[in-house]
């Protein structure tokens, strides 16, 4: 026999073993136990999950929200005209600060 063909025969002998060894390695066998789910040994949850009338709170189901439609339209109208106001701030100080601008902007006198 030729050493080229011996040698590919010998190449795809190797690779066949190689593939033959690495599906021995795939994790289907951990995924595959004898419990009903992969969550087994949670019965203690999932029965007080079972028995749980309704786990929401009451003020979910609470579908009657106070709004103010006038003051929505007006907002909307504000948008759409694009003259919408500034946010106000939630600061709790009433000093008014000015911003500082970093040396070399522009924006401040040089010593």
């Amino acid at each position: 026999m030729p050493q080229g063909k011996r040698n590919f025969r010998t190449a795809v002998i190797f690779a066949l073993l190689l593939a033959a060894s690495a599906a021995g390695c795939a994790d289907l066998y951990y995924d595959r136990r004898d419990t009903i789910s992969l969550h087994g040994g949670d019965a203690v949850a999932a029965n007080k999950i079972a028995q749980t009338i309704d786990p929401w709170p009451r003020a979910v189901a609470n579908n009657k929200i106070d709004a103010d439609g006038v003051r929505m339209q007006r907002a909307i109208e504000r948008y759409k005209t694009n003259r919408t106001t500034p946010l106000q701030t939630t600061s709790t100080s009433s000093l008014h600060y000015q911003p500082v601008l970093a040396p070399g902007s522009g924006g401040g006198a040089s010593p």
